[in-house]
């Protein structure tokens, strides 16, 4: 099993594979996820001659389930110590949801040469909830809701969030995938409570604008208007506007989890983008 060990001494899990002299794919998974929500990105850019790497965030899948550090400057600072100990240069990150944000304020103070390219789907930037600076964002309710509902019944919540609308399955016409459904379940309960609970903390109220400003690669910005999770007037836009080389591509009625609902679509967009 491959770990990277953090300065303060949480082990995070990832896998690596491919060539080591290929240009180098980091993946970024979401909340309360894991690497393995990567496995179609995984397999489809291996296939095509790139070196694919996805860590567990702390507190989530294989990693350490510490009591602390579930936040998002301390998320940054373990990736920076993965791509460290790995040695990489030129690489691309790629981040859903929470991971869009991770890969947001990581890239901000990327040390130079690390980081060539960025991609952000469905992300929390730049900042979720609702607040003076950012009126037309989400109430502090919804996330105590969030909070409330993981507390209660975790289990639970992990069913009814997939099962709706986390992959949109709760709107006419929808068609429901099963493995879909138990493999969020899976992949959530494996990580810690008290990291999953922390962390909505971390995905609604961290402010990334500074961090967008600072960014000079080019970022893909991604998002379907049907998001329920991360609100796409909120996010998206914003995102692409605060970036200095952004594109933004907009996916008419696709949901929050549409990297797993439509892989066929989006795949070979970042694809492009990579190779442009």
């Amino acid at each position: 099993m491959s770990t990277v060990t953090t300065p303060d001494g949480t082990d995070i899990f990832y896998v690596d594979w491919g060539p080591r002299d290929a240009q180098p794919l980091v993946f970024h998974h979401g909340w309360p996820l894991s690497h393995e929500d990567w496995d179609n990105q995984l397999l489809y850019f291996l296939s095509k001659g790139y070196r694919v790497i996805a860590h567990d965030r702390r507190g989530h899948g294989r990693s350490s389930q510490p009591s602390s550090g579930h936040d998002m400057d301390t998320f940054a600072a373990d990736v920076a110590a993965l791509t460290d100990a790995l040695g990489l240069q030129g690489a691309v990150h790629i981040g859903h949801s929470t991971g869009g944000g991770e890969v947001i304020r990581y890239v901000a103070q990327a040390k130079p040469g690390r980081v060539a390219k960025a991609v952000i789907v469905s992300a929390v930037p730049p900042v979720m909830i609702k607040k003076d600076s950012n009126p037309e964002g989400s109430p502090i309710e919804v996330f105590d809701g969030l909070r409330d509902a993981l507390a209660a019944n975790r289990a639970q919540f992990y069913i009814d969030v997939p099962s709706g609308p986390f992959y949109g399955y709760n709107r006419p016409g929808a068609e429901p995938s099963q493995g879909l459904i138990d493999r969020w379940w899976w992949q959530g309960m494996r990580g810690a409570a008290n990291a999953h609970y922390e962390c909505i903390k971390a995905f609604s109220e961290t402010d990334f604008t500074e961090d967008l400003k600072k960014i000079d690669v080019p970022v893909l910005v991604m998002h379907g208007t049907d998001d329920q999770v991360v609100p796409y007037p909120d996010s998206a836009p914003k995102s692409a506007e605060l970036l200095k080389n952004s594109t933004l591509k907009t996916y008419e009625g696709y949901p929050h989890g549409m990297l797993s609902v439509h892989p066929d679509v989006l795949n070979p967009e970042i694809l492009s983008f990579i190779e442009e």
